[in-house]
């Protein structure tokens, strides 16, 4: 009986150890911010992960802010995270990248984003496969090919859903994107495939932000089959390619020449893992922003109307009314650009931005121990009554005279340093170019609402949907 009881005692002291270090860590000789482990081994995971409002700032950190401050410490999904939400240590940890810090995801995003992923790359690697990607959708680009292919697209699109009379806004702009990026990425067109790329990645984001628990029935085991799927679908489409002699003009040709190249830095899986995120990416957040941007518009009738005032002096301005769009005149959509911005900034569609620090930090009288995560959270300040007038409002105006194509430490809705978004200036040539034919072509009302469902990290706006008919 004694002996249960010593093996007892000694259980209880090495679990209530236990517990202690994971809600009291001493990683570091510095002082660690103020905050809570949470519970053993899940930490604050489940609270983290509970969906919130739009237009909020997401309860997890509202609630320790107003108890800890800009700067707290948690853990989630296996991770000890510092939290920060003030802008000086938000822009220092974007300046120090590569330094002090590097981009960290957790292992269980990083299981869904591929472990060869541009996410997965620094210093020279990273900017190798950035300057792959400007290639495709760099500045010079945008302005001669791409501009007259996207003009196209959208055009052809909005005729089809005039069609229909009424569509989902979300589904169908997130198929247009979708449809024209793998095209330009891989010359994949959905309707000649035996092997449905899109449908993998819609069971690929239904589990994308879900509780790392990967079994069969689970949100995140579907994520992950979906992932399987559709890199296989690529990775038939790369192996095809190899054997063929005949160019196709796309961002695939580039990546076979670089995997051939003797002194290399490209390989075949690196390359499967660039299309998939560049797919993922590209279609699904901005089609998000355009499904929020009709949302706003539609509420505010007075900013439409500006709208319609700006792109209708676009018009009157050309020799044919019905000519395509044109650089000069993307450029001038002064107003366009301000709808655009505020958009993203209420948005937030990605709003937590990882870092993982490579050594000990000091940052305003705390430590951030090495190895540990950062997480920056960019909603907090576009949400901020110290940083934005009303910020809760969707005031287009706000940005005048304010420089419309920069990233800055109080918004960063496409991220901040090294780490800019390399799409984002594609990004918001299709949402101009979307407005610019909708408003002017068409006649639209929204007749469904729609619920936005928010989860940490992605928003949902499903279920938007316009009648739209030619004017």
């Amino acid at each position: 009986m004694w002996v249960f009881l010593v093996f007892l005692t000694a259980l209880l002291v090495m679990l209530g150890h236990w517990i202690y270090t994971q809600t009291n860590p001493k990683s570091c000789n510095g002082k660690l911010p103020p905050g809570s482990m949470g519970f053993p081994i899940i930490g604050e995971t489940i609270e983290f992960f509970s969906p919130y409002s739009l237009h909020d700032i997401p309860p997890f950190v509202r609630k320790r802010m107003a108890r800890y401050g800009s700067l707290f410490r948690t853990n989630f999904v296996g991770k000890n995270v510092v939290v920060s939400t003030d802008p000086e240590v938000n822009h220092f940890i974007f300046q120090q990248e590569g330094t002090s810090f590097l981009i960290s995801y957790t292992e269980s995003f990083i299981n869904i984003l591929g472990q060869q992923s541009m996410h997965s790359y620094h210093g020279m690697a990273h900017k190798y496969l950035r300057n792959l990607i400007l290639q495709l959708v760099g500045p010079e680009n945008l302005k001669g090919k791409l501009m007259y292919e996207i003009n196209e697209a959208t055009r052809r699109h909005l005729h089809s859903w005039a069609r229909h009379g009424t569509v989902d806004i979300k589904e169908v702009t997130s198929e247009m994107i979708f449809k024209y990026l793998a095209k330009k990425l891989i010359s994949y067109d959905e309707s000649k495939a035996s092997r449905k790329l899109r449908e993998n990645y819609k069971a690929f984001m239904d589990g994308l932000v879900s509780f790392p628990l990967n079994i069969p029935g689970t949100a995140y085991h579907a994520c992950l089959q979906g992932r399987k799927n559709a890199t296989k679908v690529i990775k038939d489409i790369f192996d095809e390619r190899k054997k063929s002699t005949i160019p196709h003009q796309d961002f695939l040709d580039l990546l076979l020449e670089e995997v051939r190249k003797e002194e290399k830095i490209l390989n075949e899986a690196i390359a499967v893992d660039l299309v998939f995120l560049l797919l993922f990416a590209a279609h699904e957040t901005t089609s998000s922003a355009m499904t929020l941007l009709i949302k706003f518009i539609s509420d505010h009738p007075e900013v439409l109307a500006e709208l319609v005032k700006e792109h209708e002096t676009i018009l009157r301005s050309r020799d044919n009314e019905d000519s395509e769009i044109t650089w000069q005149e993307y450029k001038s959509m002064t107003f366009t650009h301000m709808v655009i911005n505020e958009t993203v900034r209420l948005a937030n569609i990605v709003p937590g931005i990882f870092r993982k620090a490579l050594k000990d930090v000091e940052v305003k009288g705390y430590t951030i121990p090495a190895g540990w995560t950062v997480m920056v959270v960019p909603s907090v300040l576009h949400l901020s009554p110290t940083e934005y007038d009303d910020p809760l409002a969707f005031n287009p105006r706000r940005w005048e005279g304010k420089d419309l194509h920069a990233g800055s430490k109080t918004f960063m809705a496409f991220g901040g340093g090294v780490r800019l978004c390399v799409g984002a200036d594609i990004a918001k040539l299709l949402m101009a170019n979307f407005l610019h034919y909708l408003i002017t072509k068409y006649r639209w009302t929204v007749t469904k609402g729609g619920d936005i469902i928010r989860k940490p990290g992605l928003v949902f706006p499903n279920g938007l949907h316009i009648k739209i008919s030619e004017k």
